[in-house]
Order: C-alpha cells, then structure tokens, then sequence
C-alpha cells in the first residue's frame, strides 16, 4: 500500500510537472531575417496570447503540450508543439501569395485587412460629429457609438478628456482607446481642440483581435479619425529640386559632385508611403534612396581610405541609352580601432515634439545608442525649447543609467530656440574636446525652429562658424506634419555631417545601433567626384539625384571649398545614364554650332568614361588624387551583378515617385522585377522591405 501511494504521488507530480506552464519567449521573422511586427501568438484552444513587437520580440506562458498559433496577414498561418525543454523559439514566416494582393497599410505601417481580422467596428459621419452643440469633438461623439465612454475631469471646451470602450481589457490597467488622426498616433487632447467642420468621419474599432491592426497600443479600441484635407504634408518643408536634365557633351565634357551619404530621403518617403499619405516631389532625394542601402564593395587596398568600383550596361528603363554605375567603399574600422567618442546630444524639447513618434520615439531611439557606449567615450545632454540648457555634464559612457534617467526625465513643452541651442552645444563639444577622438554634436528634433536664428541661411552661417572647430555634426529628423528637411539637410551639409530620418525603432537600430559608430569615424572629408566623357563615346549624359550636391567644375581642385565625408566601412553610389554617340534619342536637345570653340572630338579611345576623385585626410586641409577610367562595353543589364539591379530599381521607383520625363515606364511591377532579381543575400532584409513597400504602393 506505502509503494502504491509512493507511485501515485511521483505520477500526480510528474503530472503538476507537465501541466506547470512555463515562459517562451523568441522572435518572428520573415524569410529574409526582417523582424515581423505585429504578429499574433496564441495558446491554441485558449484565450491566452500576445503579440511581437517592433523588433519581432515576444514572450508567453504556456503549457508542454500545448501548440502556439503564429498569425499575421499575408504569411503562413504556424503552429508549434511545446515541450517540457522549449524556453525559446524563434519563427520564420513564409508568405502566402495567395494572400499578399490583398494586404492593406495601416496608419502606423503595419500590412492587414480589417475585413479579415475580428473587430466591432462603427463609423461616425461628419454630419454626426458637426450638428452638436458641442464644440470638443471628443465629447461630441458621446452616444453615437456602442459601449463609447467620454469622461472630461472638467467641464469646458478643451479640457483633456479621456475616452474608453467598454469591454476592452488592458494588461497595463491603462483603458485609453488609442487615437489616429489622418494615420498619425494621436491623443485625445489633440483631438478635442479640432475644429469639428474639418473632419470628414470617425471610425470606431474595437474587438478581441484589433491588435493585429494597430498593434498592442490598440488593445483598447481604436478612433481612426478622417479629416476632409487627409493627411497633411502641406506644413513640411523641401528644398526645391529641379532633376538634372541631358548635358550636351560637346558643350560641358565634365560633371562634378560632392557624395552623400544622407539616407533620410528613403526613411521619410517610407514613412509616408507606409501612412498612404501622398508623396510631395521635392521630399524625393533619388541620390539618398540609392544610398540607403549597402552594396558589396571590395575593401580598400594600399592606403587609400576607400575603394572605387566601375560598371555599365544598357539601360533598364530606356532602349536607347546606358546606365554607368561608380561606387565608393570606405575601408572598415574594427570597433575595438576607434577612437573615443565626445558626444554632445542636442534634443529638441519643444511643444512641436510632443507627439508619439517625436520625443517619446527619441527616447527609446537614444537608449540603441547609450547602449553601445563603452566607458572611454562621454556623453552630454543640452535640450532647447524656449531656451537651451544643460541637462547632463560631460558623464562616461560607462554611466547608462545615469544617461537614460536624464533622458527619460524629459518632456516637451514652449517654443523652439534652436540657435541658442546649437550654440550651447558646441561650447560643451569644444571644452570638452577630445584630440583624435570622434568630437560630435547629435541634433534630433522635427527641425521646426521658430526662436532666434531660425532661417535656412542663418542656420547656415551659425553651423559654418562652429564647424572650424572640428566639432562634426549628425542630425536626427523626427515627426511629420511640420518636419522642415530643408533645415535638417542645410545643418547637416554645413556642419560636416550627416542627415537620418527616424520613423521607426527598426530604423532606430540601423542608424543608431549597426551603423552608428561607422558613421561618426569619419576616414574622409570634403570627398568630390569629378567625371569626364569621351565625345567619341558619348553624346550626352545626366547624374541621377544629387541635385543639391552639384558642384561647379572649377570647385573639384579648390580645396577651400566643402563637400561630403565618408565614415568607417560606408558605401557611395552614383548612376550616370548616358546617350552614346551616333544615337537618335528624344531627350538629346540640339544646340546651334559654335564659333570659336572646336567640338568634334580629337583621338580615339576604348575610354567611355574618366573618373576622378578628391579627397582629404580628417584632419588636413589638403586633398588628394585617385583616378579611375571604365571602358565602353556593349553589356545587357541582365548579365550585370545584383547590387546594380537593385540600385537600379531604387533609382527608378525614385524617378517614378518624381514624375520624371527622362523615364520610359511607370509600372511598378518593373521595378519589382529589378529588385527581386537584385536581391542577393540580403542578410539584414532591407531589400526585401523595399520590395513589400513597393508592391504596398498605389
């Protein structure tokens, strides 16, 4: 009888033991590696769940035995059996064709059908919201939905208000429904002081599943407010360009450019493509585009900074003319190689950064960076909104959590001294400069100054005056609605620096994390190209992009004058589309004959094309020659590598998105084609990312 009960307590353990749920946690994944968001896990047969977040992260309890439901639109649905061992595991999605066709953009960017998902959904017409005698629209849309609770701690217009569903649940115990106004993240109060006359309807969601839609932030039901003017870019500012056209070769044989190696370009189109707002023409930057994106580069050889890579082939968008492909690569710098870091942030707490994806995304971005500090470099913090101040003294990077507390402690609120704020800034980087370390001012802000020195030209001269004092310069562009590239790029250009545009915390981690000490190693300054065709080879040829980085021929050798600089391990791309000499093409302008000046060509040469390049040490002040030459070829882009095919398919959706005449397709689907043909190993999934946003694109 003892040995009985003996078996049947180590069989009721064994059993307490198997039934005992226990945390798995791991990361989904498409087929590329590219971090999923947004995906459903499930307890199969159960109500438990949860969902990955923006890196693809999750974590959940559940039982051996027990299956997990992975589910997210456009991919497989996946099951996975738990065992007694199972701590992590970590899936990879496949997409399901049948499926990708139908996927839609949501406000925050992430891809579902809501006519797929299970939700409750009402729609508020504007005729709803307008006839009431309220003014606070919130309050208005009391009673025109089920199960709609408005609750204002005080009576009057635009006082804060607070809006909840009734029966939605919150792990957190916060019960706000979440706000998206025109497919930006929201708050109440925002939405309470507009004019009522200005919104066309409010569509109410709310539903076990609404997360799939808008993430874990709309587990409490969503207000997806419509306005009648739709998304708004009308209060971004661009700088205007004017896409270069076909030069005569007979008249102007040479063409001459500072690189970039901004990217901003390609984020913030992303973001607004991924929002289904409408892309303005001057935000296209096809230069920042192309460059977005790494490409297989050798490595440097003997002493140069950076290696020089040439190719061509016919054009894949016009039959008559050929494509020419120059690519830079600046030598890597092993991590444990580079120098001590003395960073200055400068963020912008000003009322503008109050939204979502301003100073709360800022925040979580910094911590990517804090994280990478070693105990050599220095970190100081100045903020700036009605005034600057210092927040944080120099501190070892050793401190983290002395960093993130300043950083968490911020808030946003009052106008915009920028200029008092840049300035300050540099006083703290230069008393604290470091002789052969990386000295450096961080701006992140939505770059709308409207304190003290705020023009364009003003900003200009103020970044000038400090950059003499080799303090290099990275700015950080946050935020839509009022986000003024123009200021981010003209600060960022004049102070020897960099521009990055961050929308997401994925984008956080590339700009922040992978690539930031990359970028702030500066192996190159002042790097310009100077190309010169044969007129036996060429009639005409026009640079795609880098209109605002053209320089005058005479500038190339004059070592007074600025350009860009290239960082540890960074990649340069250039495509120039030519007219060979003897062809009839629609885009070659004839001129009249000249004169004085003799324009048939002399000699004769297998020479298309000589490539020349400037550039100076980081800290000399003068530059050095490299001289590259390619030959004409009667290659078919077919046969070309991947890294060109997919530049291509860049610079074209570019040229597509600028309505560009010198362009003879605008299907997307050609691009598609470039792109996947083009997209090689792609280890972190950023090309596989265009793809998808290209096909999400109407």
């Amino acid at each position: 009888m003892k040995t009985f009960i003996t078996l049947l307590l180590i069989t009721f353990s064994l059993f307490l033991g198997n039934a005992q749920a226990h945390e798995i946690s791991g990361t989904v994944t498409d087929a590329s590696g590219l971090p999923l968001p947004g995906v459903i896990i499930l307890v199969k047969g159960t109500t438990a769940g949860t969902q990955s977040d923006f890196d693809g992260h999750y974590s959940i309890f559940a039982e051996a035995g027990q299956k997990l439901v992975f589910s997210y639109l456009g991919y497989m649905k996946e099951e996975k059996k738990i065992t007694a061992k199972t701590k992590t595991l970590n899936i990879q999605m496949k997409e399901d064709s049948a499926h990708l066709d139908e996927v839609v953009v949501t406000g925050i960017g992430l891809k579902r059908k809501s006519d797929q998902i299970t939700t409750s959904k009402q729609v508020v017409r504007s005729e709803s919201v307008n006839h009431t005698n309220n003014s606070n629209v919130v309050q208005s849309l009391s009673g025109k939905a089920s199960g709609l609770l408005v609750t204002p701690p005080n009576t009057g217009v635009n006082q804060n208000t607070r809006i909840v569903l009734r029966g939605n649940r919150s792990l957190t115990g916060n019960k706000k429904a979440l706000i998206v106004i025109d497919g930006v993240i929201s708050s109440s109060e925002t939405l309470s002081k507009m004019n009522p006359n200005l919104i066309k309807s409010v569509n109410v969601i709310k539903g076990a599943n609404v997360a799939a839609l808008y993430g874990s932030d709309g587990v409490n039901g969503v207000f997806i407010v419509s306005t009648k003017n739709g998304a708004d870019t009308d209060n971004e500012s661009y700088d205007k360009i004017e896409e270069n056209i076909f030069e005569n070769v007979a008249t102007a044989p040479l063409s001459t450019f500072s690189i970039d190696v901004d990217k901003a370009g390609y984020s913030n189109i992303r973001r607004m493509i991924n929002n289904g707002q409408k892309v303005p023409l001057d935000a296209v930057k096809v230069e920042e585009m192309i460059n977005y994106f790494g490409y297989e580069y050798p490595q440097p050889k003997g002493d140069d900074p950076f290696s020089i890579t040439t190719e061509m082939a016919s054009s894949p968008w016009n039959q008559d003319t050929k494509l020419v492909r120059i690519g830079l690569k600046g030598k890597t710098i092993p991590l444990d190689n580079v120098p001590a870091s003395n960073l200055v942030f400068l963020l912008d707490v000003s009322g503008s950064m109050s939204d979502i994806n301003k100073l709360p995304l800022l925040k979580s971005a910094l911590e990517v960076l804090v994280n990478q500090l070693r105990e050599v470099d220095k970190v100081s913090i100045v903020v700036y909104a009605g005034a600057a101040g210092l927040v944080l003294p120099p501190t070892s990077g050793n401190e983290k959590k002395t960093i993130m507390d300043a950083i968490n402690n911020l808030g946003a609120g009052g106008s915009t001294a920028g200029g008092a704020g840049i300035n300050l800034a540099y006083k703290i980087a230069e008393e604290n400069f470091i002789k052969g370390g990386n000295n450096r001012v961080i701006l992140a802000t939505d770059g709308d100054f409207n304190v003290g020195a705020s023009s364009d030209r003003s900003m200009e001269d103020l970044i000038e005056e400090h950059r003499k004092s080799g303090v290099f310069l990275t700015c950080l562009g946050f935020g839509m609605g009022n986000y003024k590239d123009s200021k981010m790029e003209t600060l960022a250009d004049k102070g020897n620096g960099n521009h990055a545009y961050i929308d997401t915390m994925q984008e956080a981690q590339k700009v922040l994390g992978s690539e930031f000490f990359g970028t702030i190693y500066t192996i190159a300054k002042d790097v310009k190209i100077q190309v010169e065709f044969n007129p036996n080879k060429v009639q005409a040829y026009r640079l795609i992009g880098y209109e605002n980085r053209l320089l005058n021929d005479e500038d190339f050798i004059d070592d007074t004058k600025d350009a860009g600089e290239l960082g540890s391990g960074h990649t340069v791309t250039a495509l120039y589309e030519i007219i060979p000499t003897g062809v009839k093409s629609k885009y070659l302008k004839e001129v009249d004959k000249l004169k004085y000046t003799l324009t048939s060509p002399k000699g004769n040469s297998d020479e298309i094309v000589t490539v020349k390049f400037r550039y100076k040490e980081p800290d000399g002040d003068t530059s050095k020659l490299i001289v590259k030459t390619l030959k004409d070829n009667n290659a078919q882009f077919k046969n070309t590598s991947p890294d060109f095919k997919f530049a291509a398919a860049v610079a074209l959706f570019g040229l597509q998105l600028r309505h560009s005449e010198f362009i003879d397709t605008n299907k997307s689907s050609d691009v598609i084609a470039l792109a996947e043909a083009g997209k090689g190993n792609d280890k972190e999934g950023y090309r596989s990312e265009f793809i998808r946003l290209v096909k999400s694109y109407q």
